[in-house]
């Protein structure tokens, strides 16, 4: 016996459009059978999960600094992996653009100017590209599956952090403590409104970053190149596109994305360089790409509803007593149902017994 799935000639598109409200229904129930088992209220676990962090001012702040990475990097990923560039080191990137764009207030650290902010940003997004530029060169060049470069080169992203920190760049006042010096006032992204919470420019740039992708994909030739040689890169050719081109233009605009939002990470939320930056960023991010539907603007909502699983693993934390890894949880779930229904509405699932197999093949 064997399951085989078969392409399904036609799909219903609205199934296909409701596919990710199903994933997050799915999801919602599949966490409440697990705070069951573990002897958790499931309706006060979901409410502190879900809810709670939505009911304070301050709350919705966090929401929005957790958000911004997370909608920044899909974004980026959503036009990689819409022209078939399987991107799935954004989280090295990430870490690259932060180390990047952290020269100017660490190595410089007595400069002070209007200028340091925006250089920052600009050394940021150039340092997330151009090592985004690594496994783009290689599967160019070389052919090598850009799936297994790109992951590999998180982790030497986030080993040459740790050397960093622990060496040349640790704080000399810092007592030991593996940091970098606080940035200056200078280097500080800006918060958006002080007064009622610490959110940052970091939100706005992936408003801006959503909506200019968004464009893109819909109204210039670019947008249409990259879905194209998505779909077929034999069209692609005869339209006059380059798919090695491609590769490069989609690595490095996704890596640009992520170097931002690195920086933007510690300039806006944590102000100094440490081990550890990202509670896995880059990796959500990719939830976030498919839950979206690879659609800027469904990415952004999608990655409100990431952040918030964030959020909401910390309050139930606190107030239920629930294991800190609960959010990874619900993110793990979240990508199996969006993959699942996807699966099932675009393939039909077929269990074929040994003697059927025989018949069909001896008949072939």
């Amino acid at each position: 016996m064997r399951i085989e799935l078969e392409r399904r000639p036609a799909h219903s598109a609205l199934f296909s459009a409701l596919s990710p409200f199903i994933a997050l229904g799915l999801t919602v129930i599949a966490g409440a059978i697990i705070f069951t088992i573990m002897g958790k209220n499931p309706v006060a676990a979901l409410y502190s999960f879900f809810i709670e962090p939505l009911t304070e001012v301050w709350s919705l702040h966090e929401l929005a600094i957790k958000a911004a990475p997370l909608i920044l990097i899909a974004v980026g990923l959503s036009v990689c992996f819409r022209s078939n560039n399987w991107n799935i080191g954004a989280e090295g990137q990430f870490v690259i653009g932060a180390i990047s764009g952290s020269i100017i207030p660490i190595v410089f650290y007595e400069w002070h100017s209007v200028l340091v902010l925006p250089l920052m940003i600009v050394m940021g997004m150039a340092g997330g590209a151009l090592y985004a530029a690594i496994p783009a060169l290689l599967k160019t060049r070389f052919n090598t599956n850009e799936i297994l470069s790109s992951l590999m080169l998180v982790y030497v992203a986030q080993l040459f952090l740790d050397w960093l920190v622990r060496g040349p760049w640790r704080n000399p006042e810092g007592f030991n403590f593996p940091e970098t010096r606080d940035f200056n006032a200078s280097a500080i992204l800006p918060e958006i409104l002080p007064a009622s919470g610490r959110a940052n420019f970091g939100f706005v740039f992936a408003i801006i970053a959503t909506l200019l992708t968004w464009f893109m994909m819909r109204h210039m030739l670019k947008g249409f190149e990259v879905s194209v040689l998505g779909q077929s890169a034999r069209a692609g050719r005869f339209a006059g596109f380059s798919a090695n081109r491609m590769v490069f233009f989609a690595f490095l605009f996704s890596g640009a994305l992520a170097g931002l939002a690195g920086i933007s990470e510690v300039s806006g939320a944590i102000n100094e360089l440490q081990p550890v930056i990202s509670p896995g960023y880059g990796f959500t991010a990719i939830i976030v790409a498919f839950l979206g539907r690879l659609n800027p603007l469904g990415i952004f909502a999608a990655g409100l509803i990431l952040a918030l699983t964030y959020l909401g693993g910390e309050a139930a934390q606190i107030s239920i007593g629930l294991p800190d890894k609960i959010a990874r949880v619900f993110q793990g779930m979240l990508l199996f149902f969006v993959l699942a229904c996807d699966t099932l509405i675009h393939y039909r699932v077929r269990i074929k017994s040994a003697v059927h197999a025989n018949a069909a093949g001896e008949g072939a």
